[in-house]
């Protein structure tokens, strides 16, 4: 069965899953290759080693039986069609066992075929001018990226804080400083959970919430909560951030954090309570939403209620923006990130998710279009690293390879959610840093990207949000 450019989105290709098809294009790596057996076939030449579609329509993800040449020149394959159901990345066709039918020179792909595949994206960064370095010279690289840049992780709850348990009963921190040193994690923003009395996970597997808080609770639980990160930060020798310059200073074995709340329902409907925490706790970075729906907005793992960003909730914005506060919009609803991108003057963040084509009701995970508005602000993406998602260092690399398919390289970073999954990280400590920085060059990724994806790209909207 041979299959052309303008069958794909169509039954007939849908209908090809599982069928040996011939299939014909250009094939492209991000990288320069002379040969290579992981490819994406495109309908004609690219301008340049890193142009790849923006329309899944526009490629075919190849994996070939035995390295193809990439020569610049079209090829004709054979291999068994599969049709991609909820790729992370949006990708809908791949070829898989495939062989060259046809040596490079192939007669060409029609025009009539790349007008129907859609239009094509330069991202170039992803190539740049770097060549892929050997695996022995990954660690050295990591190591000296690492140490050159300023490394963020935009969402934590490392030292065991979020647990309302260990904050009554005054349990001993765990080690943060010590595990963020050996690895070179230079800054982390370090998040408290100002709605944890009320939720907890439930038979489903799912974090819900079960009760309402009374009256003044979560601000009580506020205060507990931010002593206790302070407490935390002295006594291991944290350094507290509290402007561009701060953040600035941070490098690898400093160890400094960023105060940040994981909800805002510490503020209860009172927005001066914004500058309560602004000053009174340092506070620098404040998400909106969590798991229970707020007088901010609606949170995609419940029924929405409010329609997106209340009008209480545009106000804070407003607050942050002008106070100098990062906004974080993880938790919220694609309708509340919406309304919040066309309030804030400044750029947003998303601190921890994962890319999915089309998530489910319920999902954590967000969409393409919902990830381009938090890129459209200018802000930046975290993503997380759950082992079920991300079984190891290379696929959460991959995984952050791909956010920035969507959105570009300056638009991802890393946020753990440490100490806050529900299940287990395959990035458990800060130890781990200089593994994942070794995975995303190993991927593909030059160091200056890396140093992007590892904490630039936050700093660059931590020091906006501060002007």
């Amino acid at each position: 069965m041979r299959l052309a450019w303008n069958d794909l989105g169509t039954p007939r290709a849908d209908r090809a899953e599982g069928a040996t098809v011939e299939f014909g294009g250009f094939p492209c790596t991000v990288l320069p290759q002379r040969l290579a057996s992981t490819f994406m076939l495109l309908p004609e030449a690219p301008c340049c080693a890193g142009c790849i579609p923006r329309n899944p329509l526009a490629a075919v993800e190849v994996f070939a039986a035995s390295p193809v040449p990439i020569a610049g020149q079209p090829v004709s394959l054979t291999g068994t069609w599969r049709v991609l159901r909820d790729d992370p990345a949006g990708w809908r066709y791949q070829l898989r066992d495939a062989r060259l039918r046809s040596p490079p020179g192939w007669a060409a792909v029609s025009r009539r075929g790349l007008l129907a595949a859609g239009p094509l994206m330069c991202v170039a960064a992803l190539a740049g001018a770097d060549e892929p370095l050997a695996s022995s010279q990954r660690a050295a690289q990591a190591r000296r990226t690492i140490e050159s840049v300023t490394t963020v992780d935009m969402h934590s709850h490392a030292g065991g804080i979020a647990s309302p348990v260990r904050m009554r009963s005054g349990q001993p921190f765990g080690a943060v400083a010590a595990p963020m040193r050996q690895g070179g994690m230079a800054a982390i923003c370090l998040a408290v959970v100002s709605d944890g009395p009320t939720h907890r996970v439930m038979p489903d597997g799912r974090i819900h919430p079960y009760r309402d808080p009374q009256p003044g609770e979560l601000h009580a639980y506020a205060e507990l909560a931010f002593g206790r990160v302070l407490d935390m930060a002295r006594q291991q020798g944290l350094a507290i951030i509290a402007d561009g310059a701060g953040l600035r200073a941070a490098r690898a074995g400093t160890a400094s954090v960023v105060i940040a709340a994981e909800g805002a329902d510490f503020l209860e409907g009172r927005i001066e309570r914004v500058d309560e925490a602004f000053s009174r706790w340092t506070l620098r970075h404040l998400q909106l939403t969590h798991y229970r729906v707020n007088e901010l907005g609606d949170i995609q793992t419940e029924p929405p209620v409010h329609g997106g960003l209340t009008d209480f909730g545009a106000a804070v914005v407003r607050r942050c923006n002008r106070l100098g506060l990062v906004v974080d919009v993880a938790h919220g609803t694609y309708a509340l990130v919406m309304r919040a991108a066309s309030v804030t003057e400044k750029p947003l963040i998303l601190s921890h998710t994962s890319l999915r084509a089309n998530p489910p009701p319920g999902s954590r995970r967000i969409s393409p279009d919902h990830a381009r508005v938090i890129a459209a602000t200018g802000g930046v993406i975290g993503v997380w690293p759950p082992a079920t998602e991300f079984p190891t260092l290379t696929a959460l690399a991959t995984g952050m390879a791909r956010m920035v398919d969507v959105v570009g390289v300056d638009h991802v970073g890393l946020g753990s959610d440490m100490r806050g999954l529900v299940g287990p990280s395959i990035f458990p400590d800060y130890d781990q840093l200089p593994g994942l920085a070794e995975a995303l060059l190993g991927v593909g990724f030059g160091p200056g990207d890396v140093g992007k994806l590892l904490g630039g790209n936050y700093a660059r909207v931590f020091e906006a949000c501060m002007a």
